[in-house]
């Protein structure tokens, strides 16, 4: 149960990664929610904060670059 709260929490926070004027800034901001919930979803699941930290990142500064302004 505490592992699909923080799937849909990942997922929430991910798709907030859009915010943002210029494909740049999502890059950053999603990056940095990505990283965060990354760590934060990876200690609580018993893994490392640093590997969740930075595949969080990747997929929220990717989200964030793929995503256009509406």
């Amino acid at each position: 149960m505490k592992n699909k709260n923080i799937f849909a929490l990942s997922i929430i926070l991910i798709s907030l990664s859009a915010c943002g004027t210029s494909n740049s800034d999502r890059a950053l901001s999603g990056g940095a929610i990505g990283a965060g919930v990354g760590a934060v979803g990876s200690s609580v699941i018993g893994g490392n904060p640093l590997t969740g930290a930075v595949l969080g990142g990747a997929v929220g500064a990717a989200t964030g670059v793929l995503t256009k302004k509406k």
